[in-house]
Order: structure tokens, then C-alpha cells, then sequence
């Protein structure tokens, strides 16, 4: 008669199986959660750098729009639902100062308008406070450009964000601030 012999079968259990999965599926919702993570803050600097393109922007309008009487009409408050006033008349004429002044802050209007998609913040509010230096001069002027928009992610501001006047003061809100400083022509 012939003798059966038994050999040993190596291989995995259902239950290491099961384990094995286990784990690679918590890997996996970790590495989801981190990109998730990841894109947000892509989006968060992506909106940083866009605030901070456009205070230099308007920083820069004002330096070569540097009339004595004209840089105080930069000065205000604008937000995302201000209406255009669709002006073209310094694309095609000869504009003075006041009026290169009103196109500049047209364009700063359309450049923050995110749900028309013409701009990258969202509820975005702009401040400009330029004021006279008089320790330094009577043409010597401070300029101070507050942007301030809706971010994504709550948070909570320290101190000196949560001072700042500019735009809807809650727990999403993002500010930046440019200071710069302008010796204006007299004529």
C-alpha cells in the first residue's frame, strides 16, 4: 500500500488578510487627508500672493500717479459688490490725474471680484488711508493699503489682525497690510 504523505500549505489566513487591510486602509485615508490638507493651503497662498500682488499694485498706481491733490482721491473703502462704472475714456483720450485716479480704482474693483471670476479673492475688502507726513515734509505722504478677504478655514486672529478695520471681522477673515512711504511732485 502506499503511504499518503501530508505536506504543509504556507500561505495567509483570512484574518491576516483582514488585518493587512486594516492597515493599508488607514494609510490610505491618511494620505487622502494630507492632500486634502495640502490643497488647502495651495488655495490659502494662492489668495496671499494675490492680495499681495495687488497692494503692490495699487502701492506702485499711486507712486506714478504722484500729484500734489491727487493722492488723497485714492483714499477709501472698496469691497467685491461695488459696481463698475464702465469708463473708457482714458484708453482712448488724455486723461488728468483725477481721472487716471478713478480708472485705477475701477480696476482694483474688478481685480477683487472672485464670483464674477475676473479676481482671486473672495468677499474681498480694500482700505486705502494715504495721509500727510508732516514731520517729513508738506509733499511727504504715508500710504497704508489693508486688503482683507474670506478665506476658506476659521481661525482665530491674534491681537493686532484682530485691530485692523478693514472688511468683515470674523473668524475667516484674511488681512494683509502694505506701508509705504511717497515724496509727491508739486506740480
Amino acid at each position: 500500500m502506499r503511504s499518503i504523505k501530508h505536506t504543509s500549505q504556507h500561505g495567509f489566513t483570512l484574518i491576516e488578510v483582514l488585518i493587512a487591510f486594516v492597515i493599508l486602509s488607514f494609510g490610505l485615508l491618511g494620505a487622502v487627508a494630507l492632500q486634502a490638507k495640502a490643497k488647502q493651503a495651495s488655495f490659502d497662498s494662492m489668495q496671499r500672493a494675490a492680495a499681495v500682488a495687488l497692494g503692490n499694485d495699487m502701492i506702485q498706481r499711486m507712486r506714478a500717479n504722484d500729484r500734489v491733490g491727487v493722492i488723497t482721491q485714492y483714499n477709501g473703502t472698496f469691497n467685491s459688490d461695488t459696481p463698475l462704472q464702465q469708463s473708457r475714456t482714458c484708453y482712448t483720450n488724455t486723461c488728468n490725474s483725477g481721472q487716471i485716479a478713478a480708472l485705477d480704482r475701477q480696476q482694483w474693483i474688478r481685480a477683487i471680484q472672485a464670483r464674477e471670476n475676473t479676481g482671486a479673492l473672495d468677499d474681498a475688502t480694500v482700505c486705502i488711508n494715504n495721509q500727510r507726513d508732516a514731520a517729513s515734509g508738506s509733499n511727504a505722504y504715508t500710504l497704508q493699503v489693508v486688503i482683507s478677504w474670506e478665506g476658506r478655514q476659521e481661525f482665530t486672529a491674534i491681537g493686532d489682525t484682530a485691530a485692523i478695520k478693514c472688511g468683515a471681522a470674523n473668524n475667516k477673515r484674511r488681512v494683509v497690510v502694505l506701508n509705504s512711504f511717497l515724496y509727491l511732485r508739486t506740480s
